[in-house]
């Protein structure tokens, strides 16, 4: 049997919200031809609107293969830094690493093993190897967790706990010999939270990433989720879905015994793929920096209902919607999916720096 113990971060550690102070975020250049199919230069000029539009709240840098970083460097210009290295795709949530902190200044990179979305993509290996070298280039120490995780997956509030949902986590194709109670005590000691609330589903659509969370929900703050609503249509496969979310959310309390607050966000309907194979699009998929929030838009009607709900729960954030969104979903993700926050470590006075 796997010995999580032995991976587990020293006590003093925790896992920040996204909401946190940020050092800098990551992003991967699309090179997955494959994927992206006729879509490949529409979505590397989406990738290096996003990484400008971020990068006037906080650093950005982009990660990009060697035959492609000089022409990431081009799009992205040059307040963006492009670190070249060997990658498979361009999802940088849920490759990358997941960042502890402490009070005295320290970062750990939690290396997750990624097995390509349960199999789903055939070449892995460069993105699995992407989190443990990118925690050192970021200056924090890497441990590898023997559990298969993606980043998009999960959700701190910054304060103990922990959102996922079950239709990902507990899927055969992750983590096959741990069922829902070994999970949670392996998640509680490797990302030094105390309490994981299990959403029963992700999006009907979202067959890509088995339901990833951060399609449905996210914390706006700690003791606050924002939460995708069930479509207005009761025949619509997300409307018992995501009222059952809402019905187990409400009941739940967080680390500290708060029962939440729940911000709704208005559904966005899916898209067929190239393919033909269904693709989620959310307006819960957007990323929090320092000071502003970077959402997309899909050039629907709900667009304008959605800006507003996050401008509302975000009254100290510059909100920016992106059309782009509509390009990115055709690769099976959104904002929040391609980045990666590397969060602020803080230090005590007098620590040295």
């Amino acid at each position: 049997m796997t010995d999580f113990s032995a991976a587990a971060p020293p006590p003093g550690f925790r896992l920040p919200g996204e909401f946190e102070p940020h050092d800098r975020c990551w992003m991967c250049w699309p090179s997955n031809a494959a994927l992206w199919g006729p879509h490949l230069a529409a979505a590397r000029a989406a990738y290096a609107t996003v990484a400008r539009t971020i990068r006037a709240f906080e650093p950005v840098t982009m990660v990009a293969r060697p035959e492609d970083a000089e022409a990431a460097a081009e799009a992205c210009g040059d307040e963006i830094e492009v670190w070249v290295r060997p990658i498979d795709d361009s999802w940088a949530r849920d490759s990358g690493p997941t960042f502890l902190v402490d009070d005295a200044g320290g970062a750990i990179a939690v290396d997750w093993v990624f097995n390509g979305w349960g199999g789903k993509a055939a070449a892995v290996a460069n993105d699995d190897a992407l989190a443990s070298a990118l925690g050192i280039r970021a200056g924090a120490r890497v441990v590898r967790a023997p559990l298969v995780l993606e980043g998009g997956s999960i959700c701190s509030d910054g304060e103990g706990t922990l959102l996922v949902t079950e239709q990902c986590l507990l899927h055969p194709n992750r983590n096959p010999g741990l069922d829902r109670a070994a999970l949670e005590r392996h998640l509680m000691a490797l990302l030094r939270v105390e309490t994981v609330l299990w959403l029963p589903y992700g999006l009907a659509d979202d067959a890509e990433t088995d339901g990833h969370v951060d399609n449905v929900a996210c914390f706006v703050r700690p003791g606050v989720v924002m939460m995708v609503a069930p479509p207005r249509d009761p025949d619509h496969p997300d409307h018992a879905r995501l009222s059952e979310n809402q019905r187990v959310l409400m009941a739940a309390t967080d680390a500290l015994g708060r029962q939440l607050e729940i911000i709704p966000l208005p559904h966005a309907p899916g898209l067929a793929g190239p393919d033909g194979r269904p693709l989620a699009r959310s307006y819960a998929n957007f990323y929090i920096a320092d000071g502003g929030i970077v959402m997309p838009g899909f050039g629907l009607e709900t667009d304008t209902e959605a800006l507003e709900a996050v401008r509302d729960a975000f009254p100290y954030h510059d909100v920016v919607m992106l059309p782009e969104g509509a390009v990115i979903a055709h690769g099976g993700g959104n904002i929040h999916c391609i980045t990666q926050p590397q969060p602020t470590a803080v230090r005590k006075p007098g620590c040295p720096g």
